[in-house]
C-alpha cells in the first residue's frame, strides 16, 4: 500500500478551502475513528454535515445505515422491491422520463461491496490512508473550477475521463467510480433530496486516492501559482498568497 505522507495543506491554502476534507472509509476498527455518531432510521448521510465540521465521523453498518438509499448503495440492502423503488423514483419524485430508463440505470449501477463490517464517513485522517476509498472536497464554484483544472492537469487524450458527473443519490456519489485505482474525480451533491443539508453555494468533488495524490502534488509550475488564479483571488477580495 502507498504509505507516503500525502499533504493537502498547500492545495487547501491556494484555493481557500474552509470545510475539512471528508473521507469514505472501509475499515475493521471503529475505535480508530472516534468520536463517532450513528444514523437513526431514515437519516440522510448529509444530515451529518455539521458533525463532520466538528470532527465527528459517521459510523455506518448493516444495522445502522440511515435512509433506504444508503442501505442499498452501501450494503446492497433492499428495503423495498425493485419495482416499488423505481416507481418511487419516477412516479413520486420524477427523476427519469420513464420507468424503463430508471430500470436501465438501476441495473447498471452496482452497490458498494464492503471489505469490512464498518463503513465511515468523516474527517480525512492521513494515518488511516490504507482504509480510505475516496476523499471529498466541499467546494464553492471557484474552488470546484480550480480542482477540475487540477484533475485535468496530468491527463493525456488516451486517459479515462478525469472528471465525471454521474446521476445518483448523494450517498451513492461518495463512491461513484468503477475503478478506484485510476485518477478520477466526480462532481456531487447534485441530488436535490440531500441539498437541504448543505449551504446553497456548495457542491462536492469526490476523488479517488490516485487523483487525491495528484492534486496534492500540484507544484509552483501549475495554475495554482499563475495569473489566472491570482486575478480570480483579487476579484473575490482575497489576499495575495505570494
Amino acid at each position: 500500500m502507498d504509505r507516503r505522507r500525502i499533504t493537502s495543506d498547500v492545495l487547501i491554502k491556494r484555493i481557500d478551502l474552509e470545510f475539512p476534507l471528508v473521507g469514505f472509509y472501509d475499515a475493521p476498527d471503529p475505535d480508530a475513528f472516534k468520536p463517532l455518531v450513528k444514523p437513526d432510521h431514515g437519516d440522510c448521510v448529509f444530515l451529518f454535515f455539521n458533525n463532520w465540521k466538528r470532527g465527528q465521523t459517521l459510523h455506518i453498518t448493516r444495522d445502522h445505515y440511515g435512509c433506504g438509499g444508503a442501505g442499498h448503495w452501501m450494503w446492497g440492502i433492499q428495503t423495498r422491491s425493485k419495482e416499488e423503488f423505481i416507481q418511487f423514483l419516477v412516479g413520486d419524485e420524477g427523476l427519469k422520463a420513464s420507468n424503463e430508463l430508471m430500470e436501465q440505470w438501476f441495473d447498471q449501477s452496482e452497490p458498494y461491496h464492503s471489505e469490512y463490517a464498518h463503513l465511515f464517513v468523516g474527517p480525512y485522517k492521513q494515518e488511516l490512508w490504507d482504509y480510505i476509498k475516496t476523499v471529498t472536497f466541499f467546494v464553492n464554484p471557484d474552488q470546484l473550477s480550480a480542482l477540475m483544472i487540477g484533475a485535468q492537469y496530468h491527463r493525456s487524450p488516451e486517459d479515462p475521463c478525469p472528471v465525471i458527473a454521474p446521476f445518483g443519490s448523494g450517498c451513492f456519489l461518495l463512491q461513484p467510480f468503477q475503478n478506484l485505482n485510476i485518477p478520477q474525480a466526480a462532481i456531487g451533491a447534485t441530488d436535490i433530496a440531500m441539498r437541504q443539508h448543505l449551504p446553497p453555494d456548495m457542491l462536492t468533488l469526490t476523488v479517488t486516492k490516485p487523483m487525491f495524490v495528484r492534486l496534492c502534488e500540484l507544484d509552483e509550475q501549475s495554475f495554482l501559482y499563475k495569473p489566472f488564479l491570482k486575478r480570480l483571488r483579487e476579484a473575490r477580495g482575497l489576499p495575495d498568497l505570494d
